[in-house]
């Protein structure tokens, strides 16, 4: 490790404090459509054309799209009328709503609701508890009745959450072989993208979504066709209604929302439920042993303080819960991108 003499601290702090403004620029350029625009047109525009073309004022968008460029979200060309901007590689892959791997919608969840929350951080930090009540006036009791208080906001959450299974689901579901267990229970399933990718890259496996009622509803309606044999849905609340009996129990992002007591009480229904020989795959974001990283974790964590009743753990952490509910053989992979797997046998 360098010296303190070779940190340049007023540009360190300039920069982590510039964080907001840098994601609020992304977040306003997908929101107002400017990556669209400048897909679906197929040739750079000027500031003036995009700023029509998106009914804004010109001196705004200009500052706009010259902040994405900084970003490297935009590419700028100079030529005798003026400047021509352009998406980058990166903007047309993940910022554009009609890629494969947009990640669009999870933009517009962080923008328009996890922001809110965020905004009454010191209080959750004072508090220890999440922050709905001051952001939406609503009960903060039941994280998931707040996060799912309109079937909009249901659906922003399932879209997001289904854009961030396009560019990580494979990464854990190939982190262990999978292929000995055919019969699989996505529990918290929500919109299907990861029980999509499972029976792309296991395709002798079924997938059975496990979600609330109402998600059942709208992922048949809105994320999952018909015409996928290979998925197939069960209404219910898995911390009240009885687990069917399976050979693996995929859990991704669902401990993470949760106190150790509810951890433990789920993983100890699951154990019950699950076959002989089975397992359960926890997909979450892994906290170094000393909690000293990954920053994005550490993020996570306190995301899940202002927005749920959970926390981000250690390998550590998860293996004890594990252990806690019967479950033994427990295996943990890095993946080097957002989400790790820990893979507990019975």
């Amino acid at each position: 490790m360098g010296s303190t003499e070779d940190l340049d601290y007023p540009q360190i702090i300039v920069q982590y404090s510039s964080g907001f403004l840098i994601s609020k620029v992304m977040f306003t350029a997908c929101e107002l459509g400017v990556f669209d625009l400048l897909l679906e047109s197929g040739e750079p525009l000027s500031s003036d054309a995009i700023a029509a073309c998106l009914c804004t004022s010109t001196t705004g968008m200009e500052r706009l799209l010259d902040a994405c460029v900084g970003l490297k979200l935009l590419a700028i060309e100079m030529t005798q009328e003026g400047a021509l901007y352009r998406n980058t590689e990166i903007s047309n892959i993940y910022l554009t709503k009609s890629s494969p791997k947009s990640q669009y919608h999870i933009m517009m969840y962080y923008s328009n609701t996890v922001y809110l929350c965020w905004q009454h951080l010191t209080d959750a930090v004072r508090e220890g508890r999440n922050q709905y009540e001051r952001a939406f006036c609503i009960s903060s009791k039941d994280p998931f009745g707040a996060m799912y208080r309109s079937e909009e906001e249901m659906l922003k959450f399932m879209a997001g959450q289904n854009s961030v299974w396009s560019i990580c689901g494979r990464d854990v579901l190939a982190a262990f072989d999978l292929s000995p267990f055919t019969r699989i229970y996505d529990l918290g399933g929500g919109g299907g993208a990861l029980a999509r990718e499972c029976v792309s890259l296991y395709p002798n496996s079924t997938v059975t979504i496990y979600d609330l009622p109402k998600v059942v509803q709208v992922a048949k309606e809105q994320f999952v066709s018909p015409e996928e044999p290979q998925i197939a849905f069960h209404e219910g609340d898995f911390f009240k209604d009885s687990i069917p009996e399976a050979e693996l129990y995929i859990l991704s992002k669902i401990l993470h929302d949760w106190d150790d007591d509810k951890c433990k009480q789920l993983l100890t229904r699951v154990y019950k439920a699950c076959k002989p020989g089975g397992g359960v795959l926890l997909v979450e974001s892994l906290l170094n042993e000393d909690k000293s990283g990954p920053l994005e974790t550490q993020l996570y964590s306190i995301n899940m303080l202002v927005q749920t009743e959970g926390k981000e753990r250690t390998a550590a952490e998860y293996s004890k819960l594990l252990e806690a509910a019967g479950f033994g053989v427990i295996q943990v992979k890095r993946t080097g991108k957002l989400y790790d797997a820990v893979l507990g046998r019975k």
